[in-house]
């Protein structure tokens, strides 16, 4: 069994990601690889008629009530006075600009191999889908230095690069933590009921991947995706979104697409499949996809945050009891990988023990 992430991804490459990517910011048409016949079959939602994305202020002292009123009811929520400084949040937002503005032949040298995971590729569910996406991604899974120093060989960006975006990692490991704890707090949960957790509840050993990307300006955005109708693997997503416009997130009453507005220094949270597990169903992973636009790219950076690889996870017992039976089983981060992998958002009916009252992640 896979002992880390990176080990994970090795044994279930998929060559399909690795082909030569179109340079998108260069095409004046959209290629018939890239247009999109249908989105499916949820509306997109008025923003003025649909009920907004919570919006939390973690210095609120009602805050761990609120959180958890926002996991159980959405799925998602944005958060504000989180503690990260607005000026680390633009600068990893700028490194990403001048990633991104690279000329093709230099992004060769760092696409992701189809043995590993970190790099320039395409999203890792492309091949679930005939069309390809409008998207242009940058896996980091620990120390940027190897990768970034083939883009900028002996060139002090380097160094910058690498500083701003570990410690934005940083940052996003503290912030991470603090939520995880509101989340499972909210349920009544202690760090005593989490035997993985360590003795101060820092998770020691958790996993965690940084995700910069890129939807270029599109000559016809009503006909292109930029990342398809997805959940999160993770415990929980931290997505920083810029200025731009484009996350959508499914409503949790089926009422369809539902745009979550950019908020200035807010960062969006996600919960992801294990926190679904770990809750016992309670809060839902939400489905969200991105759109794009015809006049402005946009960048966003992700911050994907779960347990060690090898750890089981499975409904906390203190959740359990003959009123809730488990809904799941156990399953590690590298199980659930593989049966993502394999089944796409299907992959929790595989680990599924009894069907929950509502379908909330798939």
């Amino acid at each position: 069994m896979p002992t880390e992430l990176s080990d994970a991804f090795k044994s279930m490459s998929a060559p399909d990601l690795y082909r030569k990517q179109l340079d998108l910011t260069s095409i004046k048409e959209l290629p018939d690889s890239h247009a999109w016949s249908t989105f499916g079959n949820r509306p997109c939602v008025d923003s003025s008629m649909a009920e907004p994305v919570p919006v939390v202020d973690l210095s609120d002292p009602n805050a761990l009530t609120l959180v958890g009123d926002a996991c159980k009811s959405w799925g998602v929520f944005q958060v504000i006075n989180h503690g990260v400084p607005i000026g680390l949040l633009e600068a990893v937002e700028d490194v990403g600009l001048n990633l991104f503005a690279l000329p093709a032949e230099m992004k060769e040298k760092a696409t992701r191999p189809p043995d590993g995971f970190s790099g320039f590729g395409q999203p890792r569910i492309a091949p679930f889908f005939d069309k390809q996406m409008w998207y242009e991604g940058f896996t980091i899974l620990g120390s940027p230095l190897e990768l970034v120093s083939k883009l900028w060989p002996e060139d002090e960006y380097c160094t910058k690069f690498c500083e701003i975006t570990e410690e934005y990692d940083k940052q996003m490991k503290q912030l991470a933590n603090k939520l995880l704890w509101l989340m499972l707090g909210s349920l009544g949960i202690t760090k005593d009921d989490v035997e993985w957790a360590g003795p101060e509840g820092q998770l020691e050993g958790a996993h965690a991947a940084l995700q910069l990307n890129s939807y270029p300006a599109c000559p016809e955005p009503d006909k292109a995706m930029g990342l398809a109708e997805h959940t999160d693997s993770s415990f929980l997503t931290i997505l920083y979104q810029g200025t731009t416009s484009g996350l959508q997130v499914a409503a949790a009453d089926g009422a369809g697409w539902i745009t979550v507005p950019p908020l200035p220094g807010a960062l969006v949270i996600n919960i992801g499949d294990l926190l679904h597990i770990l809750s016992n169903a309670a809060f839902p992973s939400v489905l969200h996809r991105a759109m794009v636009n015809n006049s402005k790219q946009r960048i966003s950076v992700a911050y994907f945050y779960g347990p060690p690889a090898t750890i089981p996870v499975a409904p906390i017992p203190k959740l359990v009891d003959s009123d809730h039976p488990p809904v799941y089983r156990s399953v590690t981060w590298s199980e659930f990988l593989a049966a993502k992998a394999k089944l796409f958002n299907m992959a929790l009916s595989s680990v599924r023990m009894l069907a929950p009252e509502t379908e909330s992640s798939e």
